[in-house]
């Protein structure tokens, strides 16, 4: 876990610019994407704004995370020497033999970074396997041209590693996006879901997806209030956010996991509270966790219930998703779906 985390740590900045970024760009891009929706569908839903918005904050961050930071100085990478590109297909073997994790992790890394891509060209525009794969190559391919010619010739040498490695495990990582698209709208069609009637006995899979999507909120409110603030400080010259006998790092961990809980709590408890079951997600695959009526203090135990569940689950003890998934296997429902 640690090396996961010193693995994921060393992109923090890169992931900080892309949030910086996104309310901009998003006013540049959104309305492009949002008007080919509207043309294709003849109607523009909840969902479709929701979608765009994050498919531009995925842009932003690829072009963040595959370009960034820039050489600066007088020298250096870019400037007076350049990265050797590498075009060998094999060459992860020795990576890996070299360095072992890191070098395993950079490989998934490679595969999951593409995935939303091939998501997006599944789910959102619709495209075919072939489209969606040839897409994501595309792209990939761009970024590997960026980093071997110096970012087209702005610097007059390579500033990151072109490296052909990266191509196939890109173009695998949003072909597999785009099987996940799939498998999903075998379970909820695009078109045809915000013409549905919410469902009280949604099937397993549609609750791990409706639960996804609560959780990349939760995420997002816990670490995105936290990063504008520390990066607008940063900005303006005063440092991280600190507080008297706190480091820097531990009014981070403070500041992040207060907002994540405060977003678990709305996103899980008062959402659907207010709204018949349906947490943000579950109104997504118009989908409802109340499986039938119930007096004020049994709703109350249920969410106590069902709230206890979903952090043991994400945050403690994962492995009991194995037993989630054997008991609604025999039941048809979760533990708490059986409070009266």
């Amino acid at each position: 876990m640690g090396a996961i985390k010193k693995f994921l740590g060393s992109y923090g900045e890169n992931f900080a610019l892309a949030l910086l970024l996104w309310p901009v760009v998003s006013l540049m891009l959104t309305l492009p994407i949002l008007a080919y929706l509207y043309h294709r569908d003849g109607r523009l839903r909840f969902g479709s704004f929701v979608g765009t918005y994050l498919t531009v904050l995925y842009a932003i961050g690829i072009v963040c995370f595959t370009l960034y930071p820039l050489p600066s100085g007088d020298r250096g990478l870019g400037i007076t020497y350049g990265v050797p590109p590498n075009y060998n297909p094999l060459a992860f073997i020795g990576d890996i033999q070299k360095d072992g994790l890191k070098a395993v992790f950079q490989l998934l890394f490679n595969v999951v970074f593409f995935m939303p891509l091939g998501f997006i060209a599944g789910r959102l525009l619709r495209l075919r396997f072939p489209t969606a794969v040839l897409l994501g190559a595309a792209v990939s391919a761009l970024i590997e041209v960026a980093q071997l010619t110096g970012l087209f010739g702005l610097y007059p040498f390579a500033y990151r590693c072109g490296d052909v490695d990266d191509l196939v495990t890109n173009t695998l990582g949003a072909a597999t996006g785009w099987l996940c698209a799939w498998l999903l709208a075998r379970v909820v069609p695009p078109g045809k879901l915000a013409d549905a009637e919410p469902t009280d006995r949604p099937g397993f899979v549609r609750r791990c997806v409706a639960l996804w999507i609560d959780l990349v909120i939760v995420w997002l409110a816990a670490v995105v209030p936290y990063g504008i603030v520390a990066l607008g400080m940063e900005f303006a010259g005063f440092g991280a956010p600190v507080l008297p006998g706190f480091t820097a790092s531990q009014v981070a961990n403070f500041a992040i996991t207060g907002c994540g809980v405060a977003a678990l709590v709305i996103v899980e408890v008062v959402v659907p509270w207010c709204h018949d079951g349906s947490t943000p997600g579950g109104s997504f695959v118009r989908m409802t966790c109340e499986m039938h009526p119930r007096t004020f203090w049994c709703r109350v135990l249920f969410y106590l219930a069902r709230s206890a569940t979903l952090v043991a689950v994400c945050y403690w003890f994962p492995e009991a998703a194995l037993i989630l998934l054997i008991f609604y296997a025999i039941k048809r429902e979760m533990p708490y779906d059986l409070i009266p």
